[in-house]
């Protein structure tokens, strides 16, 4: 049995669309951010840098195994199930691990930010943030524009691991001030993965609790981090 520690963001849908498409049992723990549950010593002992998603694996031989961070949450996971990261040869999985790692460093982050500036940041300090994440935003939807000019998916005829963690992004992309209107392979992509319904399930996964009105100026547990989070 898996725990996964989740809430119903881009982040927490990457590991959660992969246990749905893998129909492994877990348990979901939804976290409630914005009052501080990741700063617990209890789940500090599962992931250090107190953020979601996260999961422990209570199926392992010896201790029960916490894994933290998307990316690796997905390459283990696949790699453990023999699914969804096809054995091909090691230069296919070093492109593999790298799109994880380009996720992980590039895409994520800057609309990650773009959300922030959207949707959390107070007025006056909006409109640079917005216009810089806005064009880093895009600047990543073209790598991706790009890269499935030839391919259905990122790694070329399978769905992999690879489409599961860019997708939750994407699939927010408009609402976040990016359309996708200049991007027609990327808008097709994202249209073939969330009819998938095992993408469906995971993104419904706490979905009535979704909706919040914290924001920078009101809550300085989930944002305005500073050591003292961790250190006190």
């Amino acid at each position: 049995m898996i725990d996964l520690y989740y809430a119903p963001t881009p982040n927490g849908w990457k590991p959660a669309i992969l246990l749905e498409e893998l129909g492994v049992p877990y348990t979901l723990k939804v976290m409630a951010l914005t009052k501080g549950v990741q700063f617990t010593p209890e789940f500090l002992a599962i992931n250090p840098n107190a953020k979601m998603p996260a999961i422990v694996d209570h199926g392992v031989e010896g201790e029960p195994l916490a894994v933290w961070e998307s990316a690796p949450i997905l390459m283990y996971l696949a790699q453990k199930h023999g699914q969804f990261w096809p054995k091909v040869d090691w230069r296919f999985d070093l492109e593999l691990t790298q799109w994880m790692f380009w996720q992980t460093g590039n895409q994520g982050p800057m609309m990650g930010q773009l959300s922030h500036f959207t949707n959390y940041a107070p007025e006056d300090s909006k409109a640079y943030g917005f216009k810089r994440y806005k064009g880093e935003t895009e600047r990543n939807l073209a790598v991706l524009e790009r890269r499935l000019a030839d391919r259905p998916f990122i790694m070329g005829e399978a769905y992999t691991i690879a489409d599961m963690q860019a997708f939750p992004w994407v699939f927010i992309s408009k609402k976040l001030g990016a359309p996708l209107d200049d991007f027609p392979q990327l808008a097709a992509w994202r249209e073939t993965i969330k009819q998938r319904p095992a993408v469906q399930r995971a993104i419904d996964l706490g979905k009535a609790g979704a909706q919040h009105d914290q924001n920078a100026s009101n809550n300085n547990v989930l944002f305005n981090q500073g050591a003292g989070h961790l250190m006190n």
